[in-house]
Order: C-alpha cells, then structure tokens, then sequence
C-alpha cells in the first residue's frame, strides 16, 4: 500500500524497562524498519532500528550511479556512498530538497504541512571520481542570461526560432541569442552543441565573471589572510600561543591556490594582542620583525601600510622568526585583561587599506572586558538556561555588541554592513576557562559566513590533535571571497526565508564575505501562484565570488522538480533527512525571540499535522489505533524526537549558555549528512572488522550494548570507544595492547599503532569517520561504569534522557495521540 502501519501495544506492555526489547516468539514475524509492529499472533510487539532502513537504501542504490537527469527523482540517503552522474540537475552533494513533488496550490501545501526548502552547498567538495564542474568561459559578452529575470543560461531555455531566440523556462521572456552564441537546432529542437556546452547540458557549472560583475567596475585584488593572537595570561599559560606559533610556520605552505603547482597568492599579516593591540611589520628588507603598538584602542588605525601584508615567499625568513618570538616575548606576562572590538576593526582598516577581500583568524581565549569599544560583561546564570529570560538576555547583549561595532569608525558609517558584504569573514578560535559569552562574540562570524570553533579548558598536550586538524583544514580548504549569492525561481513559488552564516541587506541577496565548501544555505520557498503538473517547479542558485587567484566567478547550480495535484504524489517524494535539518534550523532559530516550550510544541503539532494529513487523505481505511506512516517518513518521528532532546531545545542543568549558543550557530550551517549524524550518532559494535565493509550499526540505545563488547559511537563532533567491564581478552589485546580491562588508560585520546588487522582497521575506520566531517572528531575511550560513561550515555537518543527527553517508544506513542486528536 505504500505506507507503514503501527499499531500500539496495551499500555501495561509498556510497564517493563525493556519494552523495547520485545521480541515475538510465537513466528517469524517480517521485520519492519523502525517501528512497533503488532504481529499476527498479535501476542508481541517488535521495537525495529531505523538502521535497516539505512541499510536497505545502501543495498538498493550503492551499486548503481545516480543520475540527475529523471526530474523530481529523490537521490538516496546521505548515510549512502553512491556516486552522481550530472544530466541536467544539480548533484545532491550541492542541493537536497525537502519535496521533489511541490503541490501545485497553497492551500495544499497548507494543508500537509510539509515544509518546502531546499539546503543548498554552492562549494561542495565532490569525491575523486566525480567531475568538478566545468568553467565556461564567454569571453567580454559574459554569461548568457534572461533579460527580464537575470536567469543565467542553463538546461531549462527553450531555443526557438531556428535558434536565433530563447524562452526563459523561469519567467517565459524570449530574448535574443548573442551572434557569437547562435548555434543550430536539430529536430528535436535542441541545439546541435547542446552537450558540447556545460550551461545547456549540466546541472552546475561556473563562468568567468566580466569585470561588470566586479565591484567599481574593477578587477578584484587576490585576498589576504591576517591571523590574530592573543597574548594574554590565559592564552599563554595554556600553551595555545606557542601551539599556533609553531603550526602557522607549516601552514604557510599549504595557503589555498587555484592550481597546486604554483605559488599561493594570498597575503598574510599577524597581529597579537591583549588590551591592547601589537602590529607586526614583515617586510622582506628587514633582519628582524618590528612591532608597532596601538594603545588607544577606542581609535582604532592601522600603523603600516607597507609591510604588513606581504607574499609569504618573499617574507618567510622574517616571518618565521616572529612565530618564532612571539611565544618568549609574552611567556612571563600577566595581562589577564583582552579586548574584542578593536580586533575586528584592525581588521576592516587593514584589508580597506590593501583594498582587498580577506579572512580573519582570531585566536581568543577570555571575556574582552578592558575598556574599549565591544567591551562586555559576564552576566551568565544557569537558572536562565531554558527560560524566556535567557533569550531577553542573550538579545540584549547581541544587539548592544551590534551597536558598538557600527559606531567604532571616525566617519560614523555603516561598519557592521560593511564588514559582512565587502571586506573580510571571520573565522574565531575560542579556548575557554569559564563563560565568554559565544553568542555576542560570534555574532561576526556568522554574519560574515565565517565560523566558530571552541576549545573549552584547553591544554596543549590533550588537545593540540584536534585544534591543529580543525585549523590546517579552516586554512586549506576551498573557498571564495566577498561572494552574493541569489535563488532564482519559476513563476509560482519564489523564496520567502534564509538560514545560514551571512548578511542580508535586501530580501533577495544573501551576502557572505567568506565563502568555504562546508557552508550551507537552508532557502524556504512559498507559493504566490499556482503551480503546474505539466512544467513542474525550477529553482537555479547562482554565486557571483572571488576565487583564491583573485579571479571573478559565477557559480551555478540548476533544479527542476515536479509539482503535484495529490497529497499521495507529495508524501511520496519526500526527504526526510532534508526535512528534520530544516525544523532543527528553524527551531534553533526560534528560540532567540519564543519561549523554548512554545517552540518544542509548535514542532510536534507541525510533525502530527503531517502525519495526520497522510492518514485522511492517502491512506486506506484502517483502525483507530494504528498509527500510519508514509513510506519516505517512516522514520520522521525517531529524527524529531532526537531534535527536541538536543541540548539546545532541552537542556540539562550542565549546559552552559555559551555551549547552547555554539551549538545554535554550529547548526545554521550544516549540511544535511552532518545534521543526520548530528542528532542520531552512529553505534558500530566492534566484534569483526572484515575487509574493507563497516560493521552493521545497531539501535542508538543503552540496551544494545553488551558488556562483553566494546563500541564506537560517532556523533558528528565526538568519537567514543565503549568498553564493556567483561570484554574479551583477545579483542582488548587487539586493540590496547592489554589483555585487562583495568589496565586499560582512560585518558587516552588515540588508539596504540598495534601490528595486527583488528588494530589497523579500527584505526581506519576513525579516519576514515574523520575525514568525512568538517569538524576533527576527538577520540575518548570510556570503560563501563566509568565517570565518563554518564557523556557517552547522553548521545544514546533512544534512551530517555537525564534532562527529562521522551524515550523513542514514548514519544511516538504521544505522537499517536496527538495525530488521533487532529484526526477527532
């Protein structure tokens, strides 16, 4: 029937604490994913993972390619290793869609309550055997666009006339064919270059942009990359100081490039400072560095132009001796006080000094409570945590911090738009001992599509490993600068809300100073008109950006889905990893202006109205108490349940306002492979590492665990090993290079390098989980009944949680309920 049926059990089944553990012993019952199922001898119930459903979708779609060109086709899961085959649509590594069949009215999308929004990666890095998108170059005309809409050349124009003229397939203007463009139609009107030319044939591709797309009509300088470190007490007891230092001396090497042959063109420049700020003049002339200190940090200015920010390869003896004394210039100071403001004003007057773009990387470890511009104060109280109070206070703080930013510059202008839309992004590096206030603090990353990364209690000799990853990848990877980004849509929908690191100055631009290959943009769409079965809805995101080599560049990624007249054609095209990334946004979103309950509730009733919706309208007749799900949304109701027990929306007593506030802006930019690992860790019990194959994961829950085993659990920013208090000799030899479970070191954050294949392939296997996350993945070993169990424990989401989150089996039996009250 194409939908899964779930009838719930007698309440006093539910009275045992292994409920979910219930197995039928009367037959072979058939295993349906995820849910409880009533068996026939209708005796038992059967609690099933959701893994099997993972499973399923890698067995059935791994083997095959998957090709873009079916419109409205749903790709296969993100826990799926498939490969993609550009025919016209954008790969999904670049955009997923919540529905590949929008319902052709408002009304209709009113009434199923699915929420229509794509998550869109412009830069995503593809694997090796996928081609890149091609780079189309149509000299001084430029791009090929609409002359009505500005829809760029893509797949969807309909060439008419002989080819002399095209129809828009976003807006239906008919423009004219450039001369040098014209080409031919065969008979199927189609133009006989048509797969000789990625923008007729692709779904993504770039052009080179025309000077007309650059800023004052002028070529963009390449961009510079300026590192700033504090140099406090805090800062340097810790040893973060010396530990930046020594790693910026090998990254210089590795500065991104267009082409790993030649020579980066970024330029670099260091800056440290305390309360106040210390300039570094690197010129290649010099014997030595010179310092240049500024200590009226209300006025902020730049005290060089010349020799600040130079070419590393000209300058790399005198840089290398400032990381060099840097760490012993500051080693016996007792400056405990710090500055924030100032930093990101040096900033904008260095880059608007060179007239280029840049990035910002500043490495931060207190409060900035010295008198200056950005000044704060520690106002943190954990009985706020939860409260409508908390969201007035961390409010307050955000736009007061705004406020002082925008009025930090002699000539009064506009610095907070200025520095989000044209100059620098900004990437900051926390290293916490106690509360410094992350959400004011980055209230500039994530409006200038930067990030956050935050090293609470750090220590040198346990955490270099992961701070050391996360920066060497924050420096290489790819990126573009000073980038708009605009979604163009087909007549009926159009693009109402934005989620994201970035700044908006306008309804329709979304402006991101920075631009990197793990940032995403979540866009909502609305209908304003009614949509048609026969054209279907397009979508085409395009992102006008500065590559490394300074060069001016069009990305364009193109989607076409279908639209629908029948609630069932909706249910059936659905994706519902897509869709719990985009209620997590929207929820963790929300919450800074509604009281977290409100926003908890409101998210339940939207799931049940979906639901309810799929059981009036596509379903077959069928028992009150049986709670139907559609096919693609079977495991809707475990997702749901693991969002509203994040720490964000249901925080336990321990969680700080600093740590809910990085997890708010971690969120806003992840995409959707991250988010499904993110809210549902994956468990792999480590009996047999065959081959090359990954162990099968099991339910994410306490009781699966065995104490004869030992476990991995992968959380998107953790990695645990689990050992069971009476694992086997033979596998704890294997792995600790100790047959005893006592002797095995809790405080290890990296496995012994065994010479045996258990110990390799676990070893593996961690990279391998490593390199698939854009966040270095610290490893820590817990021993059952160990102190340390009580964290691992909290990432187990089918539990119910200490903090008072509904176990799996609870919740979706009050997911039931509330479907059966809509339904009354």
């Amino acid at each position: 029937t194409g939908h899964w049926c779930v009838l719930t059990p007698p309440p006093h089944l539910f009275s045992s604490s292994s409920h979910a553990s219930l197995q039928c012993l009367s037959h072979d019952s058939p295993i349906i994913p995820c849910f409880l199922k009533f068996c026939v001898c209708k005796t038992r119930f059967l609690l099933l993972p959701q893994i099997q459903v993972i499973e399923d979708d890698r067995v059935n779609k791994s083997s095959e390619p998957f090709t873009t060109g079916v419109k409205g086709q749903a790709p296969p899961l993100v826990t799926t290793n498939f490969q993609v085959k550009d025919q016209g649509n954008a790969s999904p590594r670049f955009i997923r869609c919540t529905a590949y069949n929008m319902p052709c009215t408002a009304d209709m999308a009113k009434q199923s309550q699915v929420p229509l929004a794509a998550v869109i990666k412009p830069l995503a890095t593809l694997p090796p055997d996928e081609t890149p998108p091609y780079i189309v170059d149509h000299g001084d005309g430029g791009p090929i666009r609409c002359n009505r809409c500005k829809a760029y050349m893509c797949p969807y124009m309909q060439f008419i006339e002989g080819g002399r003229r095209f129809q828009c397939g976003f807006c239906s203007c008919v423009t004219e064919v450039p001369p040098h463009y014209f080409q031919h139609l065969d008979h199927t009107g189609k133009r006989v270059d048509c797969y000789d030319r990625p923008e007729l044939s692709q779904g993504s591709y770039e052009f080179v942009a025309t000077v007309d797309y650059c800023k004052n009509n002028k070529l963009p300088q390449p961009p510079s990359f300026i590192f700033f470190i504090d140099v406090s007490y805090n800062a340097v007891k810790s040893g973060m100081v010396n530990v930046v230092c020594q790693e910026l001396k090998t990254l210089l090497d590795y500065l991104p490039r267009e082409n790993p042959e030649a020579d980066s063109v970024v330029r670099v420049g260091f800056v440290t400072y305390n309360k106040v700020l210390h300039f570094y003049n690197v010129k290649s002339s010099l014997a030595q560095p010179q310092m240049m200190v500024v200590s009226d940090v209300s006025d902020m200015f730049l005290p060089l132009l010349d020799g600040f920010l130079v070419s590393v390869n000209d300058s790399r003896m005198v840089i290398e001796s400032l990381l060099d004394q840097i760490p012993e210039m500051f080693a016996d100071t007792r400056e405990t006080e710090t500055v924030f403001g100032p930093v990101i004003q040096a900033g904008l007057e260095a880059l608007k000094a060179a007239d280029c773009a840049g990035k910002l990387f500043v490495f931060h470890s207190t409060l900035p409570i010295a008198e200056a511009p950005g000044k704060l104060k520690n106002r943190e109280d954990k009985k706020l945590v939860g409260t409508d109070k908390e969201k007035v206070h961390t409010n307050t703080l955000i736009h007061s911090y705004t406020r002082l930013l925008t009025h930090t510059n002699k000539d009064k202008k506009l610095i907070w738009q200025l520095s989000c839309s044209i100059w620098y992004w900004l990437d900051l590096f926390l290293f916490p001992n106690q509360y410094v206030d992350v959400a004011t603090l980055g209230v500039v990353p994530v409006s200038t599509g930067g990030s956050v990364y935050k090293y609470t209690y750090f220590q040198a000799e346990t955490d270099r490993e992961r701070f050391l990853n996360d920066l060497r990848r924050d420096v290489q990877k790819p990126m573009g600068f000073d980038a708009v980004m605009r979604v163009r849509t087909s007549t009926g929908i159009r693009a109402t809300d934005f989620f994201g690191s970035f700044f908006m100055s306008n309804t329709t631009d979304v402006e991101l100073a920075g631009l990197d290959c793990d940032k995403t943009v979540t866009v909502e769409f609305r209908h304003d008109d009614k949509l048609s079965e026969d054209t279907g809805a397009l979508m085409q995101c395009a992102v006008l950006y500065t590559s490394c080599s300074g060069q001016r560049r069009l990305r364009v990624h193109n989607m076409a889905v279908n639209c629908c007249s029948q609630l069932a054609d909706l249910y059936r095209n659905c994706e519902t990893d897509t869709i719990i990334n985009f209620f997590s946004k929207y929820a963790y979103r929300s919450i800074l202006n509604t009281p977290t309950k409100t926003v908890r509730d409101t998210m339940v009733n939207q799931c049940a109205q979906i639901l309810a919706c799929y059981r009036k309208n596509c379903a077959s007749p069928s028992s009150a108490g049986q709670l139907i799900l559609p096919e693609c949304m079977k495991l809707l109701p475990v997702y749901l349940n693991c969002v509203l027990k994040s720490d964000v929306l249901q925080p336990g007593a321990d969680v700080s306002l600093d740590d809910r506030a990085y997890l708010r802006q971690l969120l806003s930019c992840m995409d959707v492979s991250e988010s499904h690992i993110f809210f549902y860790p994956r468990l792999l019990p480590l009996v047999k590492l065959a081959g090359g194959s990954l162990p099968m994961a099991v339910r994410n829950s306490e009781e699966r665990l065995s104490k004869g085993g030992v476990y991995l659990l992968e959380t998107g920013l953790h990695l645990f090993l689990w050992v069971g208090a009476n694992a086997q000799q033979e596998l704890l030899s294997n792995i600790f290079g100790t047959p005893t479970f006592s002797q095995i070191e809790p405080n290890m954050t990296s496995l012994p390098e065994l010479d045996n294949p258990f110990s390799q392939r676990l070893r593996e296997i961690i990279e391998s989980f490593r390199s698939q996350r854009s966040r270095y993945m610290k490893l820590m070993v817990v021993k059952q009944e160990d102190k340390a169990e009580l964290i691992f424990k909290h990432f187990l989401c089918e539990d119910k949680s200490t903090s008072g989150g509904a176990s799996y089996v609870d919740f979706l039996c009050h997911m039931h309920k509330e479907i059966r009250q809509l339904l009354s």
